[in-house]
């Protein structure tokens, strides 16, 4: 009998931030990219698009007006999922469910919009420093002054970047949602890093930090405040975490340098992202903080996902089907291929490389 070989040999990998596992079958590609590479068409969106209902100045599609803003402009959204009032009185179950199996919770909550940047054919990597300095101080005052709330115990930032993810508008921009409740994934998140500081009265994220520092493996990219790494356990072909070296619960808790490195490493993360298949890089990326509600909650540890779909090229996109679907999430790459590959793809975003 062969030895087990993590790089050959079909394996499980824990995530224990959710206490999930990843199936790993790298025996299914000897290296990561199979097929063409090529760059789709030249992205040519203008500065302002006069129909696109983000750009400064234009109507909006629920009819409000845009002012002519210069820099970051947030404003609720014309459709929101969550609505602040909501009748918190659940309706009464079905009289014929005996068995309590249908259950309905109402839930209230806000949720805005954050437009990046006035230019529309701009993306974070694409921006300048101090633009997404901005950026980060915005997301900052929205998590205080949505968590300050008494009817909000959760503010969850997030983008999605490309079409392929759902995003309806390439107008840079991205999303907060404030819940009164806690929604699944961070709740998952929540569980397991306050188990884990009760029984060693340290982050969990802190130290799986320090581990993956030790290692080397899978290692993106660091500067002084933060360091993005593949997961172990990673999911996507090409996901990453995002984490703040000291142990932060919240991103109001950054000092201003920190604000600055967490500005400079979204930065080189996603021009490497976008210069791996020449291509703006589709994701959806969130940030992971604690909860506004409920204590100051010492075990959490502030952290961003990001969550790219695609695969081999710039048009070929992992699925999430079958397999993935009915039994557990499976990959072929692995962790290190990946972190192997962003590593080694240029640090200068490709449209402004001469």
């Amino acid at each position: 009998m062969t030895d087990f070989i993590p790089t050959e040999h079909p394996h499980r990998r824990l995530n224990p931030l959710t206490g999930e596992w990843v199936l790993v079958s790298p025996h299914r590609t000897k290296r990561p990219w199979l097929g063409q590479t090529e760059a789709p068409p030249p992205d040519t969106r203008p500065a302002f698009d006069p129909h696109c209902y983000l750009c400064p100045g234009n109507k909006r599609a629920g009819g409000a007006q845009n002012p002519a803003y210069s820099g970051t402009f947030v404003f609720n959204n014309d459709f929101a999922s969550l609505l602040p009032d909501t009748p918190l009185k659940p309706p009464a179950p079905p009289a014929r469910d005996a068995t309590g199996l249908l259950q309905t919770q109402p839930e209230t909550g806000l949720c805005r919009v954050l437009c990046f940047s006035p230019r529309h054919n701009l993306t974070l990597p694409e921006m300048d420093l101090p633009d997404i300095r901005r950026v980060v101080d915005t997301w900052a005052e929205q998590y205080l002054e949505l968590g300050a709330r008494p009817d909000v115990g959760y503010v969850q930032i997030f983008e999605n970047k490309g079409a392929v993810m759902g995003c309806s508008n390439p107008h840079p921009h991205g999303q907060i949602w404030a819940n009164r409740t806690l929604p699944n994934e961070p709740a998952k998140e929540d569980r397991a890093q306050a188990a884990y500081f009760a029984a060693h009265g340290r982050s969990l994220p802190a130290d799986y930090l320090k581990l993956e520092l030790g290692l080397r493996e899978r290692l993106v990219v660091e500067n002084d405040h933060f360091v993005v790494l593949v997961p172990y356990w990673a999911v996507w072909p090409f996901e990453t975490m995002l984490i703040s070296r000291r142990h932060r619960q919240s991103i109001d808790q950054f000092s201003g340098p920190e604000r600055d490195a967490l500005a400079d490493i979204i930065k080189q993360l996603t021009a490497r992202y976008d210069n791996l298949f020449n291509v703006s890089f589709p994701y959806s990326m969130g940030f992971h903080q604690k909860p506004t509600a409920g204590g100051e909650h010492p075990h959490w540890h502030f952290h961003a996902h990001y969550y790219p779909p695609l695969l081999r090229s710039a048009t070929v996109k992992k699925f999430m089907v079958g397999y993935e679907m009915l039994g557990e999430p499976q990959r072929d790459i692995t962790a290190e291929q990946a972190a192997q590959r962003l590593r080694d793809a240029p640090a200068v975003h490709y449209k402004l490389r001469r």
